[in-house]
């Protein structure tokens, strides 16, 4: 059908919505704007959906949600004979509204559902999948992106983000499926009457708390320590947890930044609530100048990233990277449990591609084992799935990704702000009992390794367009790798998507070990890197940038030359 055609049918279909009614009425004589709601179906990504809220088959609306859920459901009988599934909401705009949706459409396919009674962390989805033996599990959150977003991501059996393959069934599913006659669905009120939707429990709840306070190693100082906190929710999901968590191991001077205290999907004070950028965090920083704490923790919508500031001798609050935190974390956990004696044999630490490699040069310190995995966390989650087959889960010390998400203990699959949160602020507490700052810490974790200095710079295309121009720089850079950047040569380059990867100086190509993927990695002369990849979730080309110096000034002016070049690629 054309995209008119399309629209025509969901002014007919789509009546179960009065919100969709009335932005369709409203485009009725805009043909651009009745395009880009038709002109594509929002993609079924490895990680479910993802897209601006609204009318339409590029929407997120309940009908994309409902469709969505027939394919999942038909895969998950298809797979098993009884399946049941677990499904957690976030603070979002009709977060609770698709959760139901799901629900509804889920248990009219005979799946029992397993679904919190109020917003849940994404943590808690992946914990409550694996403690009530699901077969599946979806949590309705479009994470950091912008009020006007909301999405949808579905897990496996082992907690994790649904694998490639099963991702590649449920798409081919759900295309062979009508929007509107081709999905069931049911009353949520009936089902929950029958016990085919059922509330979690309590119980499941308080057993995460205590698999994430498991994760503590010097927890008995925390109450004593005298550290005091700022905590901002982002108006999301961690205000409940993070502050039970913190309650705790001791930690009792925690300030709320107030205006972000309460679920809010419009986050009129954070437009977009990501603990990655310094926007996010000003009212944090702007609380922490009247409280002055030891340090500002920040967690996204979903709990399922978290970001921190720390103070600096001229009273100003400085942010930490992602990779600047993980490794801290890396390095803290290393060295204290030697100390306890708790470290197992044959230690493993997990990170994707893009993460900071001083991991190697902490690993190698403390004998330590690297696995490098693909950008996503679920591929962290796998490989303590293979341990656990082996019955080595315990081998799993910590896990990271640069873009604020970390996970200690195997007793979920997917990163956890929670249990991230409390060991950053068991960490902090650790080092204040020794007479160190946490920006100390930062500065002797360099002394002892060197300076990497990491970026990330996101180029956005929107629409139909946007998709074209991104899949055309894309192809250039694969079949036409630059030979320079920055001023430093190419020594290596790594095709994921070929698997490849080609030594420039030695002539020499090898295959990679790893799933195929539309990643482009660049080595650089001394250290440095480049890594491109498009966003499997926004219309955006991520590239992540590493360069490593004797100094932190001169790492800041690599960089700047290695971001120019490939600003000009972009444009």
């Amino acid at each position: 059908m054309t995209e008119l055609e399309l629209y025509n049918t969901w002014c007919d279909n789509a009546v179960d919505d009065d919100d969709l009614q009335t932005e369709l009425k409203s485009i009725k004589d805009d043909s651009d704007a009745i395009n880009d709601r038709f002109y594509r179906d929002l993609e079924f990504g490895t990680g479910g959906l993802r897209g601006v809220i609204g009318a339409g088959t590029n929407r997120m609306n309940i009908y994309t949600v409902r469709r969505a859920t027939q394919g999942f459901a038909d895969y998950l009988n298809q797979e098993y004979s009884e399946p049941s599934v677990a499904v957690s909401y976030d603070s979002r705009i009709k977060s609770d509204v698709f959760a139901k949706a799901a629900a509804e459409v889920l248990a009219a396919n005979g799946i029992r559902v397993h679904i919190y009674s109020e917003l849940m962390p994404t943590p808690m989805l992946s914990f409550a999948v694996r403690r009530l033996s699901c077969q599946g599990g979806i949590m309705v959150t479009a994470s950091h992106n912008p009020a006007k977003y909301n999405g949808y991501k579905v897990y496996g059996d082992d907690g994790c983000q649904i694998t490639l393959r099963g991702a590649e069934i449920i798409l081919e599913k759900i295309n062979s499926l009508d929007m509107f006659s081709g999905v069931k669905t049911s009353s949520f009120e009936e089902e929950i009457s029958k016990g085919t939707i059922s509330y979690i429990g309590q119980e499941v709840i308080d057993d995460f708390y205590k698999n994430v306070l498991a994760q503590g190693i010097n927890t008995e100082l925390c109450a004593s320590s005298g550290l005091k906190v700022v905590y901002t929710p982002l108006n999301g999901t961690g205000n409940k947890p993070v502050r039970t968590i913190l309650s705790k191991i001791g930690i009792s001077d925690v300030t709320i930044v107030p205006e972000q205290e309460m679920p809010d999907g419009n986050f009129t004070t954070c437009p977009y609530p990501n603990p990655e950028i310094r926007e996010a965090l000003e009212l944090g920083l702007k609380k922490c100048e009247e409280v002055r704490p030891d340090l500002l923790l920040a967690t996204d919508p979903d709990c399922d990233r978290v970001g921190i500031a720390v103070p600096a001798e001229d009273g100003s609050y400085v942010l930490f990277s992602g990779n600047e935190v993980g490794a801290m974390l890396l390095e803290y956990i290393c060295t204290q449990r030697i100390a306890k004696g708790t470290m197992p044999e044959n230690p493993i630490a997990v990170k994707t591609i893009v993460t900071t490699d001083i991991v190697y040069s902490i690993a190698k310190e403390y004998g330590v084992e690297v696995i490098d995995v693909l950008t996503g966390f679920k591929f962290i989650g796998e490989q303590i799935g293979f341990l656990e087959e082996k019955g080595e889960e315990s081998r799993y010390i910590f896990g990271f990704e640069e873009s604020y998400g970390y996970l200690a203990g195997s007793y979920v699959r997917d990163k956890d702000a929670v249990v991230a949160s409390m060991l950053i602020c068991e960490m902090a507490a650790y080092y204040r009992t020794q007479g160190i700052t946490l920006l100390q810490a930062r500065e002797n974790m360099y002394k002892k390794y060197g300076v990497f200095y990491h970026t990330l710079h996101s180029f956005t295309f929107e629409g139909e367009s946007g998709m074209n121009k991104m899949n055309d720089i894309m192809t250039e850079l694969r079949n036409n790798p630059p030979t320079e950047i920055g001023g430093l040569k190419v020594v290596k380059f790594e095709d994921y998507q070929t698997g490849i990867s080609r030594d420039i100086a030695a002539g020499t190509e090898t295959k990679l070990t790893l799933p195929k993927s539309n990643v482009l990695a660049f080595f650089l002369e001394d250290g440095a890197k480049a890594i491109v990849r498009p966003s499997g979730t926004e219309p955006k080309i991520k590239t992540y940038f590493t360069a490593k110096a004797p100094t932190h000034e001169e790492c800041v002016e690599l960089e700047a030359k290695l971001a120019a070049d490939f600003t000009k690629v972009m444009k």
